[in-house]
């Protein structure tokens, strides 16, 4: 049996030095990059709101926003929401001032900032904590980051297809060339890969049942993608 040297390189730099290191192989090979995905409905969701307000002072500023937090924090944990799930530490407090044309600035208030992130495990409630937040003075929704509880498995299938893919491709290529495959000399993996959301169109005119409207929250997709850069050897003709 012929003794193969395997070589894997891991990082970002990964394909530089793959392409960098093949111009020295002192045999027949080729390189390939396989990829592959998987495609899956989330099932859970990571959102943060904002509270903003201001006010002549700026113990009056933080109040009026540690209010409106800790009303919402309430409203959450009486729905269920564990404590861990929901993240309301930091608060930003800056003076705001008016510009007037030859005259020195004049301080007219404080604005106060306080976000807060939270953690949904059920999507279907995703859509009633949104609305619980606007009503308890929250004014502004950031971001919606849907995503998968076991993001690790599907990210494994869809390196597995980025193998397969890697393999068939190069197979194919060395049999159009009459040649087969011998081996793999080396495998070149970026541990950056991250999943791929998103989504999928959603319509509806007004008047919408509220089952609707939840499930356009939860009916996309996230796209789960991975790729490898391999250099095979080719058979000794």
């Amino acid at each position: 049996m012929k003794n193969t040297c395997l070589a894997i390189v891991l990082g970002v730099s990964a394909f530089a030095s793959a392409s960098a290191m093949a111009a020295d192989i002192p045999f027949p090979h080729l390189e390939t990059t396989g990829r592959g995905e998987v495609v899956v409905q989330p099932d859970m969701a990571v959102f943060s709101v904002n509270v903003v307000e201001t006010k002549k002072t700026a113990v009056d500023a933080k109040l009026a926003v540690d209010q409106a937090v800790t009303k919402f924090i309430e409203r959450l944990q009486a729905a269920g929401v564990d404590k861990k799930d929901i993240n309301s530490a930091n608060i930003s407090l800056a003076a705001q001032y008016n510009y007037p044309k030859d005259h020195k600035p004049e301080l007219v208030g404080f604005k106060a900032n306080r976000s807060v992130e939270v953690t949904v495990h059920q999507l279907t409630k995703l859509n009633s904590y949104l609305d619980d937040a606007l009503g308890d003075g929250i004014n502004q929704i950031n971001n919606i980051d849907l995503k998968v509880a076991d993001s690790a498995k599907y990210q494994q299938q869809a390196r597995q297809k980025a193998i397969e893919n890697a393999k068939q491709v190069a197979a194919s290529l060395a049999q159009g060339f009459g040649n087969r495959i011998d081996g793999v000399w080396q495998i070149d993996y970026d541990t950056n890969s991250q999943p791929m959301p998103y989504m999928r169109a959603n319509s509806w005119v007004g008047g919408a049942r509220q089952d609707s409207i939840d499930q356009s929250y939860t009916d996309n997709n996230i796209v789960i993608k991975d790729s490898v850069n391999v250099i095979f050897k080719l058979a000794e003709k």
